[in-house]
């Protein structure tokens, strides 16, 4: 059960579901990517997204677990369009790929979900070198974003229809590192680094970056948004990097008990993410924050804008 259901300005709350949110479009022809479509909230995304018509394209690290979501998708949905290709976010090398590829197919893209994630791992580096929840959370998607601007705005543009980007944030957005938010100098300083800070600093970075596009959109008279939100906690990401709570842990099992009682489950924990991506009372909304279906207010750091611009920058070089 969701405590916290009291309906908002849109008319929708933290406990609606994608479902809900999403009743009555018809979004057939419009074409979706949805990045961390095989599990939890980007697979129900992909869901209902196909369920509205959308033809959806997952990003999948595992092909094996894409081809299971795609036809359990089907097998509820007979005349949903669902594709997989290759993803794996922490790599440039396979972003590259995964971009190239789908720019070669002719395909327009309306809808680009920025979705996959990882939360407060132990201190890695990726395949290239960088703080492994910064590379995964942030750089992989700035890049795919990058790499398909080019094919969103020519949808947009032939098809007259505002295209869409939603980056998936996270209330942790607001707790960074203290002082500077994004450890540009630091960013691979082991010695320093607190797993839920570099949580909190991808996230952030998530909504800046969102921020940036905006003003770049604006400022050139594209017709495509660029927005982030918080999902909700929910309650089957809890525990996932805590290897001090093992499966048997009378603590995990009843605080998992609890979360099943006050967390969303994936339904509402989608929705949001639905709702920016393809509610008409989102149209033209560009550079917002979205919590529970509704407007809210990000944190002062994500709306600093020479952050914004200077993260920019810096994400620019590391993918050069």
């Amino acid at each position: 059960m969701w405590f916290f259901n009291r309906n908002g300005p849109s008319g929708f709350s933290a406990s609606s579901t994608a479902e809900e949110v999403t009743r009555g479009i018809d979004a057939s022809g419009l074409t979706a990517i949805v990045t961390g479509a095989s599990s939890g909230l980007g697979c129900e995304t992909t869901r209902v997204l196909a369920l509205r018509g959308v033809h959806v394209i997952m990003g999948v690290r595992n092909m094996a677990a894409g081809r299971d979501v795609k036809d359990a998708i089907v097998k509820e949905i007979p005349a949903a369009r669902v594709d997989f290709m290759e993803l794996d976010l922490s790599s440039l090398a396979s972003v590259r790929k995964f971009a190239s590829d789908f720019n070669s197919s002719g395909r327009p893209l309306n809808l680009l979900i920025n979705n996959a994630g990882i939360m407060a791992t132990p201190f890695m580096l990726s395949k290239d070198n960088i703080e492994l929840q910064f590379a995964t959370n942030h750089l992989g998607h700035f890049l795919l974003t990058s790499l398909l601007l080019d094919t969103m705005k020519k949808t947009a543009r032939e098809s007259d229809i505002e295209g869409r980007i939603v980056n998936v944030s996270s209330e942790f957005h607001r707790y960074p590192y203290p002082f500077e938010g994004i450890l540009f100098d630091k960013l691979n300083d082991q010695s320093g680094y607190k797993r839920f800070l570099a949580y909190g600093q991808s996230k952030l970075a998530n909504v800046l970056h969102a921020n940036e596009l905006t003003r770049r959109f604006k400022e050139d008279g594209i017709n495509i948004t660029a927005n982030s939100l918080h999902p909700g906690i929910i309650a089957t990401n809890l525990f996932r990097h805590n290897v001090s709570l093992a499966n048997d842990n009378p603590i995990r099992v009843f605080l998992k008990s609890l979360a099943g009682l006050v967390l969303k489950n994936v339904e509402q924990g989608a929705a949001t993410t639905c709702y920016v991506a393809l509610n008409p009372q989102v149209k033209g909304a560009s550079g917002e924050y979205f919590s529970g279906c509704n407007l809210a207010a990000a944190s002062s750091y994500s709306r600093n804008a020479e952050l914004a611009k200077k993260l920019w920058d810096f994400s620019m070089d590391l993918v050069q």
